[in-house]
Protein backbone atom coordinates (compact mmCIF):
# COMPACT_ATOMS: atom_id res chain seq x y z
CA UNK A 1 0.00 0.00 0.00
CA UNK A 2 1.32 3.41 -0.93
CA UNK A 3 2.78 6.11 1.92
CA UNK A 4 -0.29 8.66 1.98
CA UNK A 5 1.06 12.01 0.17
CA UNK A 6 -0.21 14.21 2.20
CA UNK A 7 0.33 14.69 5.73
CA UNK A 8 -1.69 13.82 8.81
CA UNK A 9 -0.97 17.30 9.94
CA UNK A 10 -2.86 18.85 6.34
CA UNK A 11 -5.66 16.28 6.56
CA UNK A 12 -6.83 17.86 9.82
CA UNK A 13 -6.66 21.22 8.29
CA UNK A 14 -8.52 20.32 5.68
CA UNK A 15 -11.32 18.53 7.35
CA UNK A 16 -11.61 22.00 9.65
CA UNK A 17 -11.08 24.68 6.86
CA UNK A 18 -10.93 23.62 3.31
CA UNK A 19 -13.45 21.30 3.35
CA UNK A 20 -16.16 23.54 4.64
CA UNK A 21 -15.13 26.42 1.64
CA UNK A 22 -14.89 23.73 -1.21
CA UNK A 23 -18.51 21.68 0.04
CA UNK A 24 -19.84 24.68 -2.02
CA UNK A 25 -19.09 24.61 -5.26
CA UNK A 26 -17.09 21.31 -5.32
CA UNK A 27 -20.30 19.52 -6.51
CA UNK A 28 -20.64 21.90 -9.56
CA UNK A 29 -17.08 21.85 -10.74
CA UNK A 30 -15.20 19.21 -12.46
CA UNK A 31 -13.15 17.34 -11.11
CA UNK A 32 -14.59 18.08 -7.83
CA UNK A 33 -17.48 16.02 -6.31
CA UNK A 34 -18.91 15.76 -2.87
CA UNK A 35 -19.06 12.10 -1.36
CA UNK A 36 -21.96 12.13 1.15
CA UNK A 37 -21.75 8.90 3.51
CA UNK A 38 -23.50 8.26 6.88
CA UNK A 39 -21.21 8.17 10.33
CA UNK A 40 -20.26 4.72 11.50
CA UNK A 41 -21.04 5.66 15.15
CA UNK A 42 -23.32 8.51 14.84
CA UNK A 43 -25.69 7.89 11.84
CA UNK A 44 -25.10 11.25 11.12
CA UNK A 45 -24.93 12.44 7.58
CA UNK A 46 -21.78 13.93 5.96
CA UNK A 47 -20.61 15.27 3.10
CA UNK A 48 -16.90 15.19 1.99
CA UNK A 49 -15.36 17.08 -1.14
CA UNK A 50 -13.42 14.99 -3.19
CA UNK A 51 -11.63 14.82 -7.04
CA UNK A 52 -13.38 12.22 -8.74
CA UNK A 53 -13.68 10.99 -11.84
CA UNK A 54 -16.38 8.92 -13.76
CA UNK A 55 -15.03 5.90 -15.98
CA UNK A 56 -18.36 4.50 -17.46
CA UNK A 57 -20.49 3.52 -14.86
CA UNK A 58 -17.73 3.80 -11.99
CA UNK A 59 -16.77 7.09 -10.13
CA UNK A 60 -13.06 6.56 -9.09
CA UNK A 61 -11.38 8.97 -6.47
CA UNK A 62 -7.68 9.51 -5.50
CA UNK A 63 -6.79 8.71 -1.95
CA UNK A 64 -4.13 11.26 -1.29
CA UNK A 65 -4.72 11.16 2.68
CA UNK A 66 -4.66 7.12 2.38
CA UNK A 67 -7.80 4.76 2.79
CA UNK A 68 -7.97 5.41 6.62
CA UNK A 69 -9.56 8.50 6.76
CA UNK A 70 -13.33 9.02 8.30
CA UNK A 71 -14.99 9.63 4.83
CA UNK A 72 -13.31 6.30 3.38
CA UNK A 73 -13.78 3.95 6.90
CA UNK A 74 -17.71 5.11 6.86
CA UNK A 75 -18.31 4.45 3.51
CA UNK A 76 -16.77 0.72 3.19
CA UNK A 77 -18.65 0.00 6.58
CA UNK A 78 -22.00 1.10 5.17
CA UNK A 79 -21.47 -0.15 1.79
CA UNK A 80 -23.04 2.95 -0.15
CA UNK A 81 -23.61 6.40 -0.26
CA UNK A 82 -24.59 9.51 -3.02
CA UNK A 83 -21.57 11.47 -5.11
CA UNK A 84 -22.95 15.28 -6.02
CA UNK A 85 -21.11 15.91 -9.16
CA UNK A 86 -21.81 17.93 -12.37
CA UNK A 87 -24.97 19.57 -10.03
CA UNK A 88 -26.80 16.01 -10.11
CA UNK A 89 -27.17 13.35 -6.89
CA UNK A 90 -26.58 9.94 -7.71
CA UNK A 91 -26.20 6.69 -5.57
CA UNK A 92 -23.00 4.90 -5.33
CA UNK A 93 -22.40 1.46 -4.38
CA UNK A 94 -20.06 -0.99 -3.68
CA UNK A 95 -17.28 0.69 -2.90
CA UNK A 96 -13.94 -0.80 -2.75
CA UNK A 97 -10.24 0.72 -2.40
CA UNK A 98 -7.88 -0.70 -4.76
CA UNK A 99 -4.20 -0.64 -4.62
CA UNK A 100 -1.66 -0.47 -7.60
CA UNK A 101 -1.94 -4.55 -6.95
CA UNK A 102 -5.25 -4.57 -8.54
CA UNK A 103 -4.62 -1.55 -10.70
CA UNK A 104 -5.78 -4.10 -13.87
CA UNK A 105 -9.50 -3.48 -12.72
CA UNK A 106 -9.29 0.50 -13.88
CA UNK A 107 -9.10 1.97 -17.23
CA UNK A 108 -5.78 2.76 -18.10
CA UNK A 109 -5.84 6.43 -18.18
CA UNK A 110 -6.22 5.92 -13.97
CA UNK A 111 -3.88 3.14 -13.77
CA UNK A 112 -0.78 5.64 -13.24
CA UNK A 113 -2.61 7.05 -10.41
CA UNK A 114 -2.31 3.96 -8.11
CA UNK A 115 1.85 4.30 -8.59
CA UNK A 116 1.49 7.14 -5.89
CA UNK A 117 -1.75 6.31 -4.24
CA UNK A 118 -4.51 4.18 -3.42
CA UNK A 119 -8.44 4.55 -5.23
CA UNK A 120 -11.78 4.31 -3.85
CA UNK A 121 -13.91 2.82 -6.79
CA UNK A 122 -17.68 3.04 -6.80
CA UNK A 123 -20.32 1.80 -9.03
CA UNK A 124 -22.54 4.49 -10.07
CA UNK A 125 -26.93 3.85 -9.35
CA UNK A 126 -28.79 4.65 -12.40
Amino acid sequence: MPKPLMPRRLRRINKAVTNRVQGVYAPYLPPLAVIVHKGRASGREYRTPVTAFRSGDRLIVGLPYGADTDWVRNLLAEGRGGVERLGRVRRIGRPRVLTAADAADLPAAARPLTRFMDVLVADLDG
